[in-house]
């Protein structure tokens, strides 16, 4: 196997060029800029010294350039991975102390290990088990918890929790100590941070620059409140009079770090760092294939995993706590004109040097203003109209947004979003449980069938025509026998069952033992059962079995024929003349024809 499997930087590293080299110098620069607040920030949300936010952006990137396929995802500190590590870690060890730091070194490293086996394994496919309008309602309430556990900041007092009763309930026992002028800074910046979203962008256009310019321009805008709050308190020593600060942060490049092995911890971390594994890749993965679609670029979902292990596994070794691809400053990237996963490699030496030489700059940044940052940035996530696009479409999934948004806000991040994977599992095995099925017949001068209750069909007194429209496996074996014995019992003079399979992609063991005991029942009665449109591996399956043997009807390549040739009682007696009346001779022939390979055909 070719090492740019494993080592995309291999393929395009060999065509890299200027024109390459200068859009993603431009890219590194436009996103370094934003991302250093945001780093801050995230670390911040996630309960981290702040220099643990840059450190977290430096080694993952690089390594993400290396194994990754995406190329503009920026891989980093998120809000949603970033609230999900504050709620893990938080309850073991207390914010600010050594063991604290230590445990979220050992959650990155979990979920990095995590990431990596299930993308060696080539699992990425398990990630499809969440549902989107799920992942869609944990998203907005985490949205909502994220902003509601940074209003401390912004009100400048002492508060916790991680619901969003416990946060009400801590903000509102301390309102009496709220700081005007700490409120005064995170209330101006945050308004100031929802203007640069939409106004920005315009007054930059009115001034004279391009579209691309002014988009660019409008993103990087919240360096600017920084600048700003930061100048305030330094210059009328704010802190003084009560306004938290970022404080002193090291002049220093990551420092190499060792996660913890005590199996203890390794038992505790275990279900979030899962959690963390699914939620940051499912994230990751929608943002590279929407950026990497637009340019007809391919996405390699299971190389994607080891891509994000390799840069989580960066994280835990260098001072960081767990990453994935963020959606913002993936899409800066983009629009810079990224042009390869070098961007990223840029992006780091820029942190890197930002550690080194930026960070005495920062010490009078207003923890106010970078709770504004998260708050701004994560309500834009919260999108309450999934609630009534799920009840209008299908009430199942709207039972799963609801718990999965009603438990993150009141029970816990890692509840709702357990509570999310369990229940878009358990959807789905009630849809299949209870699949589809429609008696039709011939709608007139044509060979289609369609379902009796829809449309005005011919149908045969004496035969029943049944279409399935689902696949047959354990959950919905017995519904089929159910379903066939309803519809049975209405036609007094049945004298043929004939089974529709053009929507039947699998056929498992208790889907065959129930199609033998409907063969059966069906035989006892003086019925016959009869199969049309069954798909080339459906047909395979069977074949392996006592089945066609001992079915009492005949195989049909369509329903047309199948109508056809029942359509006169005494008729149907006689074998069809292009069904499967010697079926050991037919499986023969299939046999010959296909070599004793599957086919895709019918």
């Amino acid at each position: 196997m070719s090492l740019s499997r494993y080592f995309p930087i291999l393929d395009w590293g060999r065509r890299y060029d200027r024109t390459a080299l200068t859009g993603d110098a431009v890219a590194a620069v436009i996103v370094t800029i934003m991302l250093i607040p945001q780093s801050l920030a995230y670390a911040l949300l996630a309960g981290m010294p702040p220099e643990a936010g840059i450190y977290a952006s430096i080694a993952p990137i690089l390594l993400y350039a290396i194994f990754g396929t995406s190329r503009a995802l920026a891989v980093g500190p998120v809000a949603v991975v970033s609230l999900m590590t504050a709620a893990a870690v938080g309850n073991i060890a207390e914010s600010g102390t050594a063991g604290y730091v230590a445990a979220a070194l050992t959650l990155a490293a979990l979920s990095g290990a995590m990431l990596l086996a299930l993308g060696l394994l080539r699992l990425g496919f398990l990630a499809n088990f969440l549902s989107h309008p799920v992942i869609a309602g944990f998203i907005t309430a985490s949205g909502i918890l994220i902003a509601a556990s940074q209003l401390r900041h912004i009100l400048g007092i002492e508060a916790e929790g991680h619901t969003l009763l416990e946060i009400a309930k801590s903000l509102w026992a301390h309102l009496d100590e709220v700081n005007v002028i700490t409120l005064a800074l995170g209330a101006s910046a945050t308004a100031f941070l929802y203007w640069v979203r939409g106004g920005l962008k315009p007054l930059l256009r009115r001034a004279g620059l391009g579209p691309r310019a002014a988009d660019i321009g409008a993103k990087t805008g919240p360096v600017l409140a920084i600048v700003a709050t930061t100048l305030a308190v330094w210059a009328f020593d704010l802190e003084a009079r009560g306004v938290a600060i970022v404080g002193e942060v090291p002049q220093s490049l990551p420092p190499l770090t060792v996660p913890s092995v005590s199996p203890e911890l390794l038992r505790q971390l275990a279900v979030p760092a899962l959690l963390i594994s699914i939620i940051g890749f499912v994230e990751s993965i929608s943002v590279a294939q929407t950026l990497a679609a637009k340019k007809r670029q391919r996405i390699d979902p299971d190389q994607e995993l080891i891509g994000l292990g390799a840069a989580n596994m960066g994280a835990a070794f260098t001072g960081g706590f767990p990453v994935t691809g963020g959606f913002s400053r993936s899409v800066v990237n983009y629009d810079a004109g990224v042009e390869t996963p070098a961007a990223g490699a840029f992006t780091a030496i820029g942190l890197a040097l930002a550690a080194l030489f930026l960070t005495p700059l920062i010490h009078y940044l207003p923890k106010a203003t970078l709770a504004a940052t998260i708050i701004v940035a994560v309500l834009s996530l919260v999108d309450l109209s999934i609630l009534t696009r799920a009840w209008t479409f299908s009430r199942a999934d709207f039972a799963a947004v609801s718990v999965t948004i009603l438990l993150t806000l009141f029970a816990g991040v890692e509840l709702g979003v357990t509570a999310g994977v369990v229940t878009s599992i358990l959807v789905h095995l009630y849809k299949t449980s209870r699949p589809h099925m429609a008696v039709v017949g011939r709608v007139s001068g044509t060979e289609h069938f369609r379902n009796v209750l829809r449309h005005e069909v011919e149908t045969q007194p004496h035969v029943l025509s049944l279409r399935v429209d689902e696949s047959l496996y354990f959950p919905n074996a017995r519904y089929l026998e159910d379903q066939l014995g309803a519809f049975a019992a209405d036609k007094p003079d049945l004298t043929d069952v004939v089974l529709m399979f053009p929507a039947v992609n699998e056929v498992d063991l208790s889907a065959l033992e129930s199609l033998e005991a409907i063969n059966t029942r069906l035989r006892d009665a003086g019925i016959r059962l009869h199969l049309s449109e069954v798909k080339g591996p459906v047909m395979d399956r069977l074949q392996r079995s006592h089945f066609l043997d001992e079915l009492t009807g005949e195989i049909f390549l369509s329903q047309h024929e199948a109508e056809l040739h029942l359509r006169n009682p005494e008729a149907a007696r006689a074998p069809a003349s292009s069904g499967v009346a010697a079926k050991g001779a037919a499986r023969s022939a299939e046999s010959l024809r296909s070599g004793g390979a599957s086919r895709n055909g019918p």
